[in-house]
């Protein structure tokens, strides 16, 4: 198990915190211990714009810079359940917005790898995750749909803004047995858990859901 690094537990915000893990997430069938734990760790205060910090822990996600969100706490906490971390894993996230989700991971898994497009999001976010202390989450600025070849292959990988399909170049990239969550659609969407297995890619449809849509770059 990994070192808790934002322990915020004592902050003005730790009965809301301890609220939303009892009404969002564990009333709503999430009980991963390592999850629970990474949830009630990380001060979500300290990702969202100063003006909404009171409404931290409410089921419901937040405007950011760039026309981004913070998604609501209870899909953080059910596409990481579907991913079934471990602490050995090296996760790749793709859209790494506030930060938020990264720290979530960072908390239970060896190395986090995830990448934004809008550089002004992936400084803000390298800096507060440094602040914290996570120095096993390595921020990216760049185009995410290739993912990162280069360290590839990932146990684990979470795409945090929706495509219009799930990205070849990151299938290829989750290793034999690892599995991939992701939003997948325009108007409609829908959360897609691809698993990759000797015998091929499933893809298993689990949630409605909205997504900002998945930004590329014009090259």
């Amino acid at each position: 198990m990994t070192v808790q690094r934002a322990e915020v537990l004592d902050s003005a915000y730790a009965h809301e915190r301890a609220v939303m893990i009892s009404r969002h997430l564990r009333a709503r069938g999430i009980e991963d211990p390592l999850l629970l734990a990474a949830m009630g760790a990380v001060p979500r205060e300290a990702f969202v714009p100063e003006h909404l910090q009171e409404f931290s822990y409410e089921d419901s996600a937040l405007p950011i810079e760039a026309g981004q969100t913070i998604s609501q706490p209870y899909i953080v906490a059910f596409m990481t359940q579907a991913l079934q971390l471990t602490p050995q894993h090296r996760v790749l996230e793709v859209g790494t917005g506030s930060g938020y989700q990264a720290a979530v991971l960072g908390q239970i898994v060896a190395e986090v790898q995830t990448i934004e497009i809008v550089p002004a999001l992936a400084e803000r976010a390298r800096a507060l995750l440094a602040e914290l202390g996570y120095s096993n989450v390595h921020v990216r600025t760049g185009d995410a749909y290739a993912g990162l070849p280069e360290l590839a292959p990932f146990d684990r990988i979470i795409v945090t803004a929706a495509p219009d399909h799930a990205p070849q170049p990151l299938i290829d990239q989750l290793a034999e047995g690892g599995r991939m969550i992701v939003p997948v659609g325009i108007a409609q969407q829908q959360l897609i858990l691809i698993t990759k297995a000797p015998a091929g890619v499933q893809c298993e449809p689990l949630l409605d859901v909205v997504f900002v849509p998945l930004t590329r770059s014009a090259g």
